[in-house]
């Protein structure tokens, strides 16, 4: 695929692009300069801390997850035996326990 310039834009587009194609002659070099490409030891030392924070930073994340459970949900086999005990041996009320009330769920309210 080749690109076609109109004949009235021949000069203009050749014009544009030799001076979009010059090198900056003002001794600036496009900021390429002695020190161009080099970095500064306080770079370095930034440098080293990041890495530092980022180690810290997985290590704690490591501990934290090692805490987690392997599954959040409830198992079923604990509560299936308190099922059937409960069914096999009926309990007699116990005067020392009070009851615990039932908390409610918090509602958002609408104006």
């Amino acid at each position: 695929m080749s690109f076609v310039v109109p004949a009235f834009a021949v000069v203009p587009v050749t014009v544009s692009s030799q001076f979009l194609a010059q090198q900056p002659g003002n001794g600036d070099n496009g900021g390429q300069g002695e020190d161009f490409g080099k970095s500064s030891p306080v770079g370095f030392l930034i440098l080293i801390l990041f890495l530092i924070a980022v180690a810290l930073l997985v290590r704690s994340m490591t501990k934290h997850l090692k805490r987690l459970p392997e599954s959040f949900d409830e198992p079923a086999s604990s509560e299936a035996p308190a099922a059937s005990e409960a069914a096999e041996a009926p309990e007699a009320p116990k005067a020392d326990t009070e009851p615990v009330a039932k908390t409610e769920k918090p509602t958002a309210k609408s104006d």
